[in-house]
């Protein structure tokens, strides 16, 4: 991308883009030995004993979502509406996830994701900064009202 294509984005283009290669970043890292420990990166599933940095309960299921949600992020924040989408629903989706890693966590067949207290903490401050970003962001686009 130009130097020019970047600076005719808007914040929120930007902030979507920039929240997508974090995701897409975390997703890779995620299937690097040493950044991952543990004895085993699992499919999906609470068994998995792999943790992202030594903390972040992963799995290869969760790494794919990390990828998806980075590649929607890139793809979607290429448009201020796409953008705004993005960085809401995806705050939501968060969210919705921070509740479930709260009433599933551990060893029980429901969590297969898998989720740790950690995945719950940041769960809840990606979805509470990316609803906020789709929002306060998202005021300023065209056609929207003040």
């Amino acid at each position: 991308m130009s130097t020019s294509a970047i600076s005719h984005r808007t914040p929120l283009e930007i902030a979507a883009m920039a929240v997508g290669a974090v995701f897409l970043l975390v997703g890779v890292l995620g299937f690097i030995p040493g950044i991952t420990t543990g004895s085993g990166l699992g499919i999906a599933g609470h068994g998995s004993d792999a943790f992202l940095l030594g903390v972040f309960q992963v799995s290869v299921l969760h790494n794919i979502v990390h990828l998806l949600f980075g590649i929607a992020g890139i793809t979607l924040g290429r448009t201020s509406s796409g953008a705004k989408a993005y960085l809401v629903y995806g705050g939501i989706i968060y969210l919705v996830l921070f509740v479930y890693g709260l009433i599933f966590s551990g060893p029980m067949a429901a969590n297969f994701v898998p989720l740790n207290a950690a995945d719950n903490i940041l769960h809840v401050v990606l979805g509470i900064g990316m609803l906020l970003l789709g929002l306060v962001l998202g005021r300023a686009m065209p056609g929207t009202r003040r």
